[in-house]
């Protein structure tokens, strides 16, 4: 599996010739949109705000695309997704601002891969952020929403996370990983857009 960053919490997460998109940006916030072919596009805001070319998830429910079964639960104004493929489970956050309702981290057991917000407001605060890291505990903790160079909202610096969920991440341009390579203790990872 390669995933890789395109700022905010739009991600490409590949496995074979599979393609997942979540929450593509639009060019108004600052950053450019991502252009290739998708299987599935996963969208963790409701309603859900935009129109995208390919194959959408928008809200809760069970899909399966090309062997990869997608689960999705309603968090108050945002969905929370997990994704199983390649023998992990991957759970998006994408852009929670609120705490998880408790049936929805119940679904959160035993996760491989967790992309969160690690920016503060408008989406969690980056205490909370960390707590829910530990609540968590994956094996793998992506970080996204956080302030990086030509986005336009104001968010919070990855640093004061790190400093917050006392640990260390440096910056790498995408993660390939397999099932095998997994540790027990939590993995911190920081891609660059």
């Amino acid at each position: 599996m390669v995933i890789n960053w395109y700022g905010e919490s739009c991600f490409k997460i590949q496995s074979g010739e599979t393609v997942i998109l979540t929450d593509p940006i639009e060019n108004s916030s600052g950053l450019t949109p991502p252009r290739f072919r998708t299987d599935a596009t996963i969208n963790s805001v409701l309603p859900n705000p935009l129109i995208y070319p390919s194959p959408e998830i928008i809200g809760p429910g069970e899909y399966e695309i090309k062997e990869i079964e997608i689960s999705g639960w309603p968090n108050k104004s945002s969905a929370v997704y997990l994704i199983k493929m390649e023998e992990m489970r991957i759970a998006f956050l994408g852009q929670l601002k609120d705490p998880l309702e408790p049936s929805v981290l119940e679904q959160l057991s035993e996760i491989d891969i967790l992309f969160f917000p690690a920016g503060g407001k408008p989406f969690i605060e980056q205490k909370e952020a960390a707590q829910l890291l530990k609540k968590i505990s994956p094996k793998i903790a992506i970080a996204s929403l956080f302030k990086i160079p030509g986005l336009k909202r104001k968010a919070d610096d990855i640093k004061d996370f790190l400093k917050e969920a006392e640990q260390k991440a440096e910056p790498q341009e995408k993660l390939t990983i397999k099932k095998k390579d997994l540790t027990i203790k939590t993995q911190f990872v920081i891609l660059k857009t």
